[in-house]
């Protein structure tokens, strides 16, 4: 039988679950332990944010909130933004998007590969900055614009819960003890954590953060001195953990160099704290998430 042709936004999804239990045991960690990691880098856009960017689009449109004659607007620290400006191409709509001038070069240049308008906020201010300067374009012209804000947008986590959830879930077999993933707008976190808790209340759900607020994960949020999205559920947090950027930098190098799997820092970061709950059982199944790869970070010399 001929395969049929893949249409762009029906690869969204269903990303493989890398089996790093070797490279945990050579760490310390129990030989009863296993440590999964979801790619999500094999989507459209290469990064998880593919999946909440389709939802959110999707129900904007079958809702009518967004059309051909509006421009999608939204702040991003730059997958998001690169997914949007992706569907806006393949689906005709324009897309405008905020992010802090110190982005990495990369993820500016693939917005406008995309022909979607980068819009340059303060480096000093970060994602809250982003997030300032689109509500104050939005207030100004509110006919003009579909303001996505995928912070408050219960489409976000509603794309893996729907999706990313049930993957794991299937991938595992239904074993999976624990979940750690790293928080940014929180979506990732918050659907798949209410799935795995819908099918096995004993799922302990890890979140990870940057260790305080001067330190800087890109694609992470330190909560407690930033502005907390509207859609996160702090009562699915079992566990907080808090990772260091040099950490996160020095994880994500390793696994280019030991493991061959060149990641984003916050997969560093997300793999450095389930490297840790792995290391403190003794058996189990410990699954987290890889947003995406290094290759939209490589100005910024982490890899050099």
């Amino acid at each position: 039988m001929k395969s049929q042709p893949a249409s762009l936004l029906g690869l969204i999804g269903n990303t493989p679950l890398l089996d790093l239990s070797p490279w945990a045991h050579q760490c310390g960690v129990s030989s009863q332990v296993r440590l999964l990691a979801k790619a999500e880098w094999f989507n459209p856009g290469q990064s998880v944010k593919a999946r909440a960017a389709k939802q959110i689009v999707l129900d904007a449109q079958a809702s009518g909130a967004l059309n051909r004659d509006k421009v999608l607007i939204d702040s991003s620290s730059g997958n998001t933004a690169i997914s949007y400006a992706q569907m806006g191409a393949l689906m005709g709509f324009r897309v405008q998007v905020v992010m802090p001038a110190n982005v990495s070069l990369e993820r500016k240049a693939l917005i406008s590969a995309f022909g979607a308008e980068l819009i340059e906020s303060d480096p000093l201010e970060g994602s809250d900055g982003a997030i300032d300067r689109v509500r104050t374009l939005f207030a100004a012209n509110p006919e003009r614009y579909y303001y996505a804000d995928q912070y408050s947008n219960p489409s976000n986590w509603r794309a893996h819960f729907l999706c990313t959830g049930p993957e794991i879930w299937s991938q595992t077999q239904g074993r999976i003890t624990h979940f750690v993933c790293g928080l940014g707008t929180t979506g990732t976190f918050v659907g798949v954590g209410r799935f795995l808790r819908s099918q096995n209340a004993a799922v302990k759900l890890v979140s990870v953060q940057p260790a305080d607020e001067l330190s800087v994960i890109e694609g992470l949020k330190y909560l407690p001195s930033a502005i907390v999205p509207a859609i996160y559920d702090s009562s699915l947090v079992d566990v907080e953990m808090t990772i260091d950027p040099e950490t996160s930098w020095e994880t994500a190098r390793r696994l280019s160099r030991e493991q061959g799997l060149f990641v984003g820092l916050s997969a560093g970061a997300a793999v450095a704290a389930a490297l840790q709950v792995a290391q403190e059982r003794e058996t189990g199944t410990v699954v987290t998430l890889l947003p995406d790869d290094g290759s939209k970070y490589v100005s910024l010399g982490v890899f050099d």
